[in-house]
Parts: C-alpha cells; sequence; structure tokens
C-alpha cells in the first residue's frame, strides 16, 4: 500500500488524484510523530515536489487503524529501521497521568543509562553491608570486647 503523509489539509483534487493513483492520503500528521515516523520508515521529509527523484521513499510492511480508547490511531508495523515505539497512557486524571509519565520516564532513563554504560553500584544499602561484613570480619582478627 502507498501512504502520503502530510501535516496540513489535503484538499479534494489532490486527495482524488491520490485516491485515482492507488495512494491513501493521511492529514493533519503532528511534526513531532511525522519526524519519529520518517526516521522509522528511513524515509526523507520533502516541501517542494521539485525533485521527486531525489527523495529517499519509507517502507513498512503494514498500516492499520485502531481505537485506543475514543480516538483513532493508525499503526505502522514492520518497519525497515525499527527504532522507535509508542507508549500510550491513559488515566482517570490528568495528575494520574503526568505521575505515570514521569514514572515511565525515570524507568526510560535507567534503561537507557544501564545500556550506554553497563557499570553497576549496587543501591539499596548493598555498599553499606558489604563494608559492614568486611568489619565484621575483621573484628575477629582484633582482641578486645565486642558491641553487639
Amino acid at each position: 500500500c502507498n501512504v502520503f503523509i502530510n501535516r496540513q489539509l489535503i484538499y479534494n483534487y489532490p486527495e482524488q488524484l491520490f485516491k485515482d493513483a492507488g495512494v491513501m492520503a493521511i492529514e493533519h500528521s503532528d511534526f513531532d510523530g511525522t519526524e519519529r515516523l520518517a526516521a522509522v520508515l528511513g524515509a526523507d521529509i520533502v516541501s517542494t515536489f521539485e525533485n521527486p527523484g531525489d527523495t529517499k521513499l519509507g517502507h513498512c510492511k503494514r498500516i492499520s487503524e485502531m481505537m485506543i480508547g475514543e480516538d483513532k490511531v493508525i499503526k505502522f508495523s514492520g518497519c525497515d529501521q525499527n527504532e522507535a515505539c509508542t507508549i500510550v497512557l491513559r488515566g482517570a486524571s490528568t495528575h494520574i497521568l503526568d505521575e505515570a509519565e514521569r514514572s515511565l520516564h525515570d524507568a526510560l532513563a535507567v534503561l537507557y543509562q544501564t545500556v550506554t554504560d553497563t557499570r553497576v553500584c549496587y543501591g539499596g544499602g548493598a555498599t553499606e553491608m558489604a563494608m559492614s561484613a568486611a568489619v565484621m570480619e575483621e573484628v575477629k582478627n582484633v582482641p578486645g570486647k565486642e558491641s553487639a
């Protein structure tokens, strides 16, 4: 399936030309989503049609429309690059959504940091317990009273 994605309104005549050529047209794409989509599909974003031969077209195996709650979203599957995804958060209030977004951001930051730098410093009191065990082992070699 051939698809044309536009950030703005597509008027009736161009839409009819797309339809006659077997091209599905998607209009009102948001800016950030278009940038990510171009990167994932391996496509170029163009503002004119002066040099269509110089434009790199993207590719994916399947495009489907799905409902999430009351909203329709378009899902692109089997993309060439496969380097992005969308996580949809839903909640009863904006407060809950804000908290979920912050928690997700923190988790992704930890994951990113773990992938980029694999050195680990154990947390949760692990270093203190290791030092305590070392001190208790050394205490066995020191004469005198041991406090409990």
